[in-house]
């Protein structure tokens, strides 16, 4: 069932257009750096040995080509709610709408609650707490409840602190380009490690790449995320374009470079032991480097990504309320703070719960990578079918081979041949599951309500 129309919504206040090409970009670089390459590198190099540039590079591709037709749907429809309302309006299924949105939403909330996970761990080590793991549990809830004040407070003061917290993690992956390349230039490290294929021995060379892909890509998502603040841009349809794709490429060039000082200094199999492959890097070719001090660098890193994709999720659900495909009260502003203060509140209590159930689970990750890439390809095909919707205003278009290339690869890395760990789809059914179920009641409430679905 379609919704019904927002002229016949009640008045409410417009969302704060604070965001100029400059903190937009910063958002972008900020949101995809986030906690992948800091985790995923390791990985990636188990599975293809030196040659660990090539996967985040392959990702970078199939990233592109899903970037570009949001950028025709974003400069076409600049609101808020992204893939849920692109679904909406090019397929008028309530039902799969929801769907949509709430595996949105569900990927941002796994994300920021894996993130405030790493953030307590990483909080606890570097200042040598023992925690255990219920301090670890109550740092992360804690967290949580701060990146929703500041959420609360307002964008402005959320993409400042995200422009912070965006140089700090920028920093760190400079750091790590710097290091590598001054090793080099000094002769030491092994440059020709970059070009050698060690496939993992359960693949072979190509399924091993395919693999990695599939790991490298949840280190190039949070891309999409910027869709969903195209209400608080000044003139989205105009910036939009320009700086996606100008993040899309920084944030490569950066990975490619990462992944080249990585392998340099140290060799793949040990790269792929543990959780702190970048620590390794610095302790191999900057021995003298205080590891407190990256390690600060790393928990800012993942505070960013918590923060972004908490603000990515309320949009979200305060952007679909306003189509009617969520319960109104989800898209109330707040008359003081100009803010989604419900969606706001309900995406909190929706990662707390993750926190304490499920927010140990290592494949969480990977979920989210899943999640997405299934969105991704709905995306792609809403692309060719809202052809025929015309708009009165110009907008970006994008080649029409582009989103039908781009439909076929995420559906390609979604299927269990490219190597992904079982777990990642029982716990997508599950959230998939939760999602049926709330489908019903938000039926229900709506009639309840003499809502029309």
């Amino acid at each position: 069932m379609s919704g019904v129309p927002l002229e016949t919504l009640p008045e409410q206040p417009e969302l704060k257009r604070v965001m100029g090409p400059g903190l937009l970009l910063l958002f972008i670089v900020g949101d995809i750096l986030g906690t992948g390459i800091y985790a995923l590198t390791g990985q990636v190099a188990a599975e293809v040995g030196g040659v660990v540039w090539l996967p985040f590079l392959i990702a970078f591709v199939v990233a592109l080509l899903t970037a570009l037709s949001y950028l025709e749907l974003v400069t076409k429809y600049p609101r808020a709610a992204g893939a849920a309302l692109y679904t909406h309006k090019a397929f008028g299924i309530h039902f799969l709408t929801f769907l949509i949105a709430f595996a949105v939403m569900s990927s941002g909330i796994t994300s920021a609650s894996t993130a405030s996970r790493a953030f307590a761990a990483n909080f606890s080590e570097a200042f040598g707490f023992d925690f255990g793991d219920f301090g670890v549990t109550f740092v992360a809830v804690a967290f949580i409840a701060l990146v929703a004040a500041v959420n609360f407070r307002g964008v402005g003061e959320s993409v400042k602190l995200n422009v912070l917290l965006t140089v700090v993690e920028l920093t760190g992956l400079l750091i790590i380009i710097g290091i590598g390349f001054w090793a080099i230039a000094g002769g030491e490290g092994d440059v020709s490690r970059a070009w050698t294929f060690q496939p993992s021995s359960e693949h072979g060379v190509f399924w091993s790449v395919i693999a990695a892909t599939t790991l490298a890509f949840f280190a190039m998502v949070g891309f999409e995320d910027s869709v969903n603040m195209a209400e608080e841009c000044k003139q989205p349809s105009r910036i939009f374009p320009k700086v996606l794709l100008g993040g899309l490429f920084i944030t490569g060039v950066i990975y490619v470079l990462v992944a080249i000082s990585a392998i340099t200094l140290v060799p793949a199999a040990e790269l792929g032991e543990g959780e702190t492959p970048l620590l390794k890097v610095v302790q191999a070719g900057a021995p003298n480097f205080p590891i407190g001090v990256f390690g600060i660098i790393t928990m800012f890193a993942v505070a960013n990504s918590a923060l972004i994709n908490m603000m990515m999720a309320s949009r979200l659900i305060y952007g679909m309320s306003r189509e009617q495909v969520l319960p109104e009260v989800l898209g109330k502003v707040h008359a003081g703070r100009k803010t989604p203060y419900i969606a706001i509140g309900f995406t909190s209590l929706l990662a707390v719960g993750l926190i304490l159930f499920a927010g140990g689970v290592p494949a969480l990750g990977g979920t989210t990578a899943l999640l997405l890439l299934g969105v991704f390809a709905v995306v792609n095909i809403a692309v060719l079918v809202l052809r025929k919707d015309k708009v009165d205003h110009p907008h970006f278009r994008t080649p029409t081979i582009v989103p039908i290339l781009g439909a076929a690869t995420c559906l390609f890395l979604v299927g269990p041949w490219t190597g992904r760990d079982p777990v990642q789809y029982a716990i997508a059914a599950v959230l998939i599951g939760i999602g049926v179920v709330l489908w019903f009641a938000t039926i229900g409430f709506m009639r309840s309500a003499n809502q029309s679905a």
